[in-house]
């Protein structure tokens, strides 16, 4: 099996493409939408419909009555609401609180047979015909876009296609497969180096990294609240103008959110570039709720945006995006030659640990705790089964002024 690598590419698109594409990703979503209400049980998860045969046998043939979607566009919807359904099913089972997914974000699911890729445009089913768009192509060389899109030695597997609201522009995420030679492959299994940049997301702090650079949330939370003071009056005119008012205030608001949080996201790749790191990693966002009980829906909108557009955005510059579990980042002492953990360490922003002593910013010390479980989760990895003929591999975390990994500590002012 050959290497699969993904690249994100914008494609070009005219007037008519873009209503095209807009008008089925509307249709899209509508069979995702449908497919999350057939599958959903609000009583019990075991009267969650979750074998993806059986509910495309149910609504198939329906969906492609009820749009003008191409066969495999309904059938890959069909398959997004299911798999959704069934990651709910799961963390229903543990006890944790689950809603009924729903689908909002103009993204579909091509595969082969519902898109032909070439090397530098893409021919895409739609409820208009096939439409093909071009590839616009990067300014800067070399790029992910070089390396496997235009490359020979790589075949195209299946791509998403993603509109950005803040931007107005559509995306392709490619994913791609070398078919010969083993060089890819001897980069993939050789264990290199890497840096890794850690995140701690939080209610005071949007983001706070592992260097030391914070992304205060207090501009954000301020115009959040103007935006629901303003809909506030407006519900409370409850006139058929002030209902549009509303409708028209909605739009901006979303639109407003999502350039706050891609600014974010774009500065902290950048963080990461400035720094030479090869990983983000991030906080597990599974049960973001439930360990931020005090946090307003927009923080975890927010939360969620951010890392989804750092996920595709770092790879465009090649950094990988990880996730890893949260468990006690916020309570355990990042000094390495410490470690200890308890609940006693913080105190709201600031952190004390109770057996060194080692005081700092309580989200500075959690996004080095996560950069730390990432570096020492792979260093473990990989030291289990080092590159034949070679030293072991290192997985370093990067802080303001130098690194740490998973054994050894460099001092470092500040630190």
């Amino acid at each position: 099996m050959g290497v699969r690598r993904t690249a994100v590419v914008k494609i070009a698109v005219s007037d008519e493409q873009r209503d095209a594409l807009h008008r089925t990703a509307e249709q899209y979503l509508y069979c995702a939408n449908r497919t999350a209400d057939y599958c959903w049980s609000d009583t019990s998860y075991t009267e969650c419909k979750t074998n993806k045969r059986e509910v495309r046998d149910a609504l198939y043939s329906e969906l492609r009555e009820e749009t003008d979607l191409q066969a495999q566009l309904v059938q890959a919807a069909i398959k997004r609401a299911v798999e959704a359904v069934k990651a709910c099913v799961e963390r229903w089972k543990k006890g944790q609180r689950v809603s009924q997914p729903t689908f909002t974000a103009e993204t579909m699911d091509y595969d082969t047979r519902s898109a032909t890729f070439y090397r530098n445009k893409v021919s895409l089913a739609t409820v208009e015909g096939r439409v093909e768009p071009s590839f616009v192509l990067p300014a800067d060389s070399p790029t992910p876009y070089e390396r496997y899109v235009l490359s020979e030695n790589y075949e195209f597997r299946e791509s998403t296609l993603r509109y950005d609201v803040a931007t107005d522009e559509f995306y392709l995420n490619l994913s791609t497969r070398r078919t010969d030679g083993d060089d890819e492959v001897s980069e993939d299994t050789g264990h290199p180096d890497q840096t890794v940049l850690g995140i701690d997301l939080g209610v005071n702090s949007l983001a706070v990294s592992s260097t030391g650079t914070f992304w205060q949330g207090d501009d954000y939370d301020h115009w959040c609240r103007e935006f629901e003071k303003r809909r506030g009056e407006m519900q409370r005119r409850g006139t058929q103008a002030a209902h549009k008012a509303l409708l028209r205030l909605g739009k901006r608001e979303e639109a407003w959110r999502k350039q706050y949080i891609h600014t974010v996201a774009n500065e902290l790749v950048e963080e990461a570039l400035t720094h030479d790191c090869d990983v983000i990693a991030f906080e597990d966002l599974t049960d973001i709720r439930e360990r931020l009980p005090h946090a307003k829906w927009h923080h975890v909108w927010a939360f969620r945006r951010l890392l989804e557009y750092v996920s595709y955005k770092a790879p465009e510059q090649e950094v990988s995006v990880e996730q890893v579990e949260p468990n006690h980042t916020s309570q355990r002492c990042s000094r390495t030659d410490c470690g200890f953990t308890h609940e006693n360490n913080r105190h709201g922003e600031h952190f004390e640990c109770q057996k060194c002593g080692y005081e700092v910013n309580a989200d500075y010390n959690g996004a080095k705790n996560i950069g730390l479980r990432y570096a020492r989760k792979q260093t473990h990895r990989l030291r289990s089964s080092p590159k034949p003929g070679s030293g072991d591999a290192e997985v370093d975390l990067r802080i303001n002024g130098g690194t740490l990994n998973g054994e050894n500590h460099q001092p470092i002012a500040g630190d």
